[in-house]
């Protein structure tokens, strides 16, 4: 639940409705910076019946290698009308009008071994109708996040309706999940993840792992991927308006109508703390438990208890220590990134583009519009799934198809080989 990355990978959808009423007046945004593909792979599309459309920016070392899983890349990305004008009118319908599914879930809490807990929801059901072989998808939703969330339901039925297992990673605190000690979660704590993923790969060990992250989800999940190395046991993964660079996102985080994301996020985070503060009574004089529990930002809660917490000496220092962006370039599995070039708390200029362009494992989609968490586009717009999901279900199901893991390791293996000598 600790806000870990400045909050600025958040789930926006449960902090925003705390504000009855929004006293601006929206601005339409900068228009986008680019309309031409800058795919390295364009002179290689024989490889595919796609062509991109310059509406996208695509790029990246394994473009070659994805593109053919791709079915709709040749097609515009067109934003709804007048709800995509403007990123914040985007972002904020998403979060309060995107229909929500109904989905019956199984809770699972997992003691972790500092003894904290997380909760896994598995779809109820499941173990009846699906094969123990059948793939597996972990989904990691934003900042405060949990499987109460329509993206993250969306994502989960259109999977499951492929056949797919599927399991919501609540960090702890989030999604109802109990807090027993005097630590949640943040950008830097990778402890929680790996637990996860080792449960689940016991649990089915002849099916193949995936995991798909949002905002604070998808730079945890980068950052575990790119510390596992070789040796991650996930398949492939998907990285969905990753912030990457947290000290970037934090500067941007604190301009303009911005402010109300960190009013919103900074007021969930004081809730949710105070239905634990009993844990942190005679935690010792570092951390600043007033200002935690009075945070008007999300700054001032990383600066009273995150950072505090996880043994950073400034807020500085834990969010530029924390940023999945210095880790792309050590992820050896398949990895596809989704990114909004207008996108208000996930800033472009952060997104590691030219370490991507060099992994061969690597493939990045920039869409014009989108918003945070937003992407109100594509058939099912306005209130069904963002345009993303059939995007990264393309993804997933060409990875499982043609098992291509191994060859994007091979790949990359050969790659830093060069890279050494």
């Amino acid at each position: 639940m600790v806000r870990a990355s400045l909050s600025i990978a958040t789930p926006l959808s449960a902090s925003l409705r705390h504000l009855t009423h929004l006293p601006f007046t929206f601005t339409s945004s900068k228009p986008s910076r680019f309309s031409t593909v800058r795919a390295t792979a364009a002179t290689t599309m024989h490889k595919s019946s796609n062509k991109l459309h310059p509406s996208l920016e695509v790029i990246g070392g394994a473009v070659d290698t994805f593109l053919p899983a791709f079915q709709t890349l040749h097609l515009p990305y067109v934003p709804y009308p007048f709800i995509a004008w403007n990123r914040h009118v985007e972002t904020i319908f998403a979060a309060f009008f995107r229909s929500l599914p109904d989905v019956r879930f199984r809770r699972e809490c997992l003691r972790t071994n500092d003894d904290g807990a997380v909760s896994l929801d598995w779809v109820s059901g499941d173990d009846r109708c699906l094969s123990s072989e059948s793939p597996v998808l972990i989904l990691l939703p934003g900042l405060t996040g949990g499987s109460e969330d329509t993206y993250v339901r969306h994502m989960l039925l259109r999977a499951r309706s492929k056949g797919w297992r599927t399991v919501v990673f609540n960090s702890r605190g989030c999604g109802n999940s109990p807090v027993t000690t005097a630590q949640f979660y943040s950008a830097s704590f990778l402890g929680d993840i790996s637990e996860v993923v080792e449960h689940v790969g016991n649990r089915y060990p002849t099916a193949n792992l995936y995991a798909v992250g949002w905002s604070l989800g998808a730079n945890i999940l980068v950052r575990y991927v790119g510390q596992e190395s070789f040796c991650c046991p996930l398949a492939g993964a998907i990285s969905l308006c990753n912030p990457f660079n947290l000290v970037i996102a934090d500067e941007d985080f604190h301009k303009g109508f911005n402010n109300v994301y960190d009013k919103a996020l900074a007021n969930s985070l004081g809730k949710i703390f105070k239905r634990h503060s009993l844990l942190f009574n005679d935690v010792g004089d570092e951390f600043n438990i007033p200002l935690t529990a009075n945070a008007r930002s999300v700054r001032e809660f990383d600066e009273g208890l995150t950072r505090v917490s996880f043994g950073f000496k400034s807020v500085d220092d834990y969010y530029s220590n924390s940023s999945s962006s210095d880790s792309i370039k050590n992820v050896p599995i398949p990895l596809l990134c989704i990114q909004a070039e207008n996108d208000p708390i996930a800033p472009s200029r952060g997104i590691p583009r030219e370490d991507i362009q060099k992994n061969p494992s690597c493939m990045l989609i920039v869409t014009p519009k989108g918003g945070h968490l937003g992407w109100v586009a594509g058939g099912e717009a306005p209130l069904g799934a963002p345009w993303t999901d059939p995007i990264v279900m393309d993804f997933l199901e060409h990875l499982e198809r043609v098992g291509i893991s191994e060859d994007v390791n091979d790949a990359h293996r050969h790659s830093l080989h060069h890279l050494q000598v």
